[in-house]
């Protein structure tokens, strides 16, 4: 991580958080899902930039990027990384995003194609983000909810009670259709901690593990982000099967790990039959079934690092 360095652009509009490292090849643009800062990419950072010049870049609205509350849309984000890519990058480059950011990535390639060379979509919500399916067939949708929840508990509410309360709807899916909750004893642990962190570092706490990096999101994200996608107003500038249809550069779509819960719906990003739609529509696309967590960068950096490569070897 020594060889990159964090630098901030003024778009005109905003001011938008990046890193870059060395000049190592062609340039290759990370932009993370929601609710995560280019921090998310630090296990493949190192192995990316020996072959890549890499760029790694917080969206509006989380971490040191401007937050703008009650502007967060496809459009807004993309003039964005247009501002990116013509101000810093200054060349056409691939586009690497995972989860909204593969989302980003294919506004880029049907909106602005002299600025792509080609896009990686790392487990996209390809169809299943539309409004309003997301309301009525994911589990995201769910999440979205009780994160927003968790940030005004956070930045509000002084009640340990009522952080626990909101700690304990955190749930994950396990096997059978279950969810698993917070046990309650946890959840008041947490939200101690929590609270004594806030008194002592002035708001920035610091929690090991899964609830350190929820909470940590939480701190530095501006919620309205997630309120976007919950009531629909992100989707404005991004019609999925019509981006498809218009983007002409090389496309590889990575598809991770999947499940369905006869309550809450999708669990995952995409099912095989938005899969299946998203190679119709664009045939000539590059499709791989990825065994992995959502983040897959994250979950097996090899295999993505290995991924990557292999896509911009058959661009060159």
């Amino acid at each position: 991580m020594d060889q990159f360095e964090e630098k901030r652009l003024d778009t005109g509009e905003i001011n938008i958080n990046y890193v870059e490292g060395p000049r190592n090849g062609l340039p290759l643009v990370l932009v993370p899902g929601q609710g995560a800062d280019w921090k998310n990419y630090e296990k493949v950072l190192p192995l990316l930039s020996q072959n890549f010049h890499v760029y790694a870049v917080n969206v509006r609205g989380h971490g040191k990027s401007d937050w703008t509350t009650g502007e967060y849309t496809f459009n807004s984000i993309g003039r964005d990384m247009v501002s990116l890519l013509e101000t810093a990058v200054k060349e056409p480059a691939i586009i690497s995003g995972n989860s909204s950011g593969g989302l980003i990535a294919l506004w880029l390639a049907a909106n602005r194609p002299d600025l792509v060379r080609g896009i990686i979509m790392e487990d996209p919500p390809l169809f299943s983000a539309e409004w309003p399916r997301i309301r009525e067939d994911s589990y995201v949708y769910r999440v979205l909810e009780v994160t927003v929840e968790l940030s005004k508990e956070l930045n509000q509410s002084r009640s340990i009670r009522g952080l626990a309360r909101t700690f304990m709807k955190v749930k994950r899916p396990v096997e059978g259709g279950k969810f698993q909750g917070v046990p309650r004893p946890a959840a008041y642990l947490f939200a101690f901690m929590i609270r004594a962190s806030q008194r002592l570092r002035s708001g920035d706490p610091s929690l090991p593990g899964r609830f350190g990096r929820i909470t940590d999101m939480l701190v530095n994200f501006d919620v309205d982000f997630s309120q976007a996608f919950l009531d629909g107003r992100v989707y404005e500038g991004l019609d999925h099967a019509d981006a498809l249809k218009r983007a002409e550069c090389p496309m590889i779509l990575l598809h991770a790990n999947w499940l369905r819960h006869p309550d809450y719906g999708l669990v995952g990003a995409m099912d095989d039959d938005d899969a299946t739609r998203a190679q119709e529509i664009a045939p000539e696309m590059h499709f791989k079934r990825i065994d992995s967590d959502h983040v897959i960068h994250s979950d097996n950096p090899e295999l993505f690092v290995k991924e990557v490569e292999e896509f911009a070897a058959k661009l060159s």
